[in-house]
């Protein structure tokens, strides 16, 4: 759940310098083109000036302007990265569709060509350095980078012997900064607090986001063919990982977090080569979120608190973008803080906040190296003793050492895709998953989320939170209660009776 409550970048104010028509938009970026192509040739005669002092909003020109298309209704405005670039909604009425507008700083055919040039040209500068910083990697601060990158912009500028004002000078630098330290096109959708996944679909086509406010929505963002190949290896580069056509699906983590499935070429995708990035807050949801957003009521947290202090196993089910695993790293706050905990997952999206924490990811075979799969890592996790494991997803033979564990008294998270509690359980008595009914029992607790409508608007919610008896003695099928339970007419939580808290209070005496 990334969402509209955390993210890189927030909004900062309503962002200005709206065109005043097609015409009007054209002549200026004419008579900026001439006068910049005059500048480039005074400069190369007298020695070039490059205007490389701080942007000021209320003295210069707009970086980024934008105007309406025909026919659509502008709907919302906001900053993504003030005073560079920031996003208008608008909405088509004739086709009842919203669209997703990435606004940029306005580059001149002038400004193209030597934006292009510098690109290439940076690079060896930056990279002979004498202070070291190398703007490509994540390793400096954002700003040394930005300085950096600034310092060999204003160089190169000098040396080409061409006069730039502010405005060009920093809408230059906003891409160098992109290209270099960001993802390029991409950057400013992964920088919208407010957008939770980005996709691309095949050459030429528009990626798609979905907005926390206005849920899928097309952008006018879009990659030719040479350009989307070349970002899909650039994407799987800065992860660590290697794509080809030989292998072309990868998954993989993102440096910041963010969640990414690639696929390179035709063959198994006949559009093109296509990614999806699936955003997650820089600081992850904590259960009091949970609670504002109406995920949980507190009584319900309050007993999920009192349940895994006290030990007890859990599964988080739901179906595609329910909340899994956000929920299932909320609570994890609830694991005593100095407790062993060992997580295991394909790809990293868990964050946890205890020190004594072993994080394990899946590795596949490399080379003449052996697979590292959810099953070698949880037999491996066992002898590590830890108080807590918590696995991502179970869907296959993992599951079976994961409810050994819960038998010989480890507390475990994890997650699976179902829909409700009898779905829950047959996916884990059948293949391929496989676990005997004699060992489901020593699941405590099953909390099934799902994403709703109320009000017009999409939520998640705990559609119910389930308890695990026992087999029945008169029809051998699994017993199981609903302790807690959600009523979607009034959007509100039902309690029952709770077995689990009357074994907790016996506990406690």
């Amino acid at each position: 759940m990334a969402g509209d409550a955390h993210g890189r970048r927030g909004a900062r104010s309503e962002p200005t310098g709206r065109g005043e028509g097609a015409l009007a938009d054209a002549r200026g970026r004419v008579v900026r083109t001439v006068e910049a192509l005059r500048e480039s040739i005074a400069g190369a005669l007298r020695g070039s000036t490059v205007d490389a002092r701080p942007y000021r909003p209320g003295e210069d020109r707009p970086l980024s302007t934008f105007r309406v298309p025909d026919g659509h209704e502008e709907v919302d405005r906001y900053w993504v990265n003030a005073p560079y670039a920031f996003v208008v909604v608008t909405y088509d009425p004739e086709a009842s569709e919203h669209a997703y507008h990435a606004v940029e700083p306005d580059v001149g055919p002038f400004e193209a060509d030597l934006l292009a040039r510098v690109k290439v040209d940076v690079r060896d500068s930056l990279l002979y350095r004498d202070d070291g910083t190398d703007v490509d990697r994540r390793g400096p601060t954002e700003s040394a980078a930005i300085g950096a990158l600034a310092e060999e912009l204003a160089a190169l500028l000098e040396e080409y012997g061409v006069r730039v004002g502010a405005e060009t000078f920093h809408a230059l630098l906003y891409y160098l900064a992109r290209d270099f330290r960001g993802y390029g096109k991409v950057d400013l959708l992964l920088c919208d607090p407010r957008v939770e996944d980005v996709s691309c679909d095949g050459y030429d086509l528009p990626l798609f986001v979905y907005h926390a406010e206005y849920t899928d929505v097309e952008t006018d963002v879009t990659f030719d063919r040479e350009e989307l190949d070349s970002y899909v290896v650039r994407l799987a580069q800065r992860s660590g990982r290697h794509i080809s056509v030989g292998d072309p699906i990868v998954e993989t983590t993102l440096p910041d977090g963010s969640r990414a499935e690639l696929v390179l070429g035709e063959e198994v995708t006949p559009r093109g080569s296509a990614f999806t990035i699936r955003q997650y807050a820089e600081e992850p949801f904590t259960p009091v979120d949970l609670i504002e957003y109406g995920t949980f009521d507190a009584a319900t947290m309050a007993y999920l608190w009192l349940c895994i202090e006290h030990n007890k196993s859990l599964i988080f089910a739901g179906g595609t973008a329910s909340g899994k695993t956000t929920s299932m790293n909320a609570v994890s706050t609830f694991i005593p803080p100095r407790a062993k905990v060992l997580t295991i997952e394909d790809t990293r999206e868990l964050a946890l906040h205890h020190d004594n924490w072993l994080a394990n990811v899946t590795r596949e075979r490399l080379h003449d190296g052996e697979e590292i799969d959810m099953y070698a890592l949880l037999r491996s996790a066992l002898r590590h003793r830890p108080e807590y494991i918590i696995v991502g997803e179970v869907r296959g033979r993992e599951a079976v050492t994961l409810f050994q564990a819960m038998n010989t008294g480890h507390t475990t998270f994890s997650t699976m895709h179902a829909d409700s509690v009898e779905t829950v359980v047959n996916r884990l008595e059948n293949e391929p998953i496989g676990v005997p009914r004699a060992m489901v029992q020593s699941l405590d607790l099953l909390s099934v989320q799902t994403l709703a409508r109320v009000g017009g608007e999409r939520v998640r919610r705990s559609k119910v939170v389930g308890e695990i008896r026992g087999v029945d003695a008169r029809t051998g099928e699994l017993d199981y209660t609903s302790s807690f339970s959600w009523d979607p007419e009034t959007d509100s939580f039902a309690r029952s009776d709770s077995d689990l808290l009357s074994e907790i209070a016996a506990e406690r005496g």
